[in-house]
């Protein structure tokens, strides 16, 4: 009988297939419900922690440093993501305010802080304590995390102020579009052969 690590489970049907060994952009489909079972993981555990630890930089940068500075007629003003979310929540839609800073500030820097935490201790060859917690965490939150959606809205503003005002993109503007393609490369792609390689 084979070992349980060497089994996958559909996620959508609960068929049980035995884990294939795969080459570069191959993947496992569920032949009775066509579901992805299985993706070729090119990066290593030592790539994907020091990807997640430029995401934690670059989170920094992105919530600390200005997005846009706007100057009109010698005046300037200059804000950063937690100032859009504090001026959304002094007016009349403060539900706004609570989604977007769970969007574009919380779900990223819980999906960064839980890869750091877990590929940490796989690195050591040992699962991280609440390891099952913190995979589900993730696969949970990265719906949640929306930066690529809020890069589109920014770089839209930017194009739409450029007309009517001098309009200059910031370092959180620059950290943020790295983060969001960072995020999508490492987080976004297919985390559950973790399971097996710890």
């Amino acid at each position: 009988m084979s070992q349980s690590n060497d089994l996958i489970i559909c996620e959508y049907c609960d068929a049980v297939y035995q884990r294939a060994s795969l080459q570069r952009r191959q993947r496992v489909l569920c032949v009775r419900c066509g579901g992805v079972l299985q993706r070729h993981v090119a990066l290593t555990l030592q790539q994907r922690l020091a990807l997640s630890l430029t995401g934690a930089v670059l989170l920094v940068f992105a919530n600390l440093f200005p997005v846009m500075t706007i100057s009109m007629q010698g005046l300037s003003n200059s804000a950063t993501l937690w100032d859009s979310v504090m001026i959304l929540s002094t007016g009349n839609i403060t539900f706004i305010a609570l989604v977007m800073a769970l969007a574009i500030i919380i779900a990223p820097a819980l999906q960064v802080s839980l890869l750091i935490w877990v590929l940490g201790f796989a690195l050591c060859g040992r699962r991280a304590p609440c390891f099952a917690l913190c995979m589900r965490a993730l696969e949970g939150v990265r719906p949640w995390s929306m930066l690529e959606v809020c890069l589109l809205g920014t770089l839209v503003a930017v194009i739409k102020l450029a007309g009517l005002l001098e309009v200059i993109p910031g370092i959180g503007l620059m950290a943020l579009a790295a983060l969001s393609i960072l995020l999508i490369y490492v987080a976004g792609r297919d985390i559950r052969d973790l399971w097996g390689q710890v």
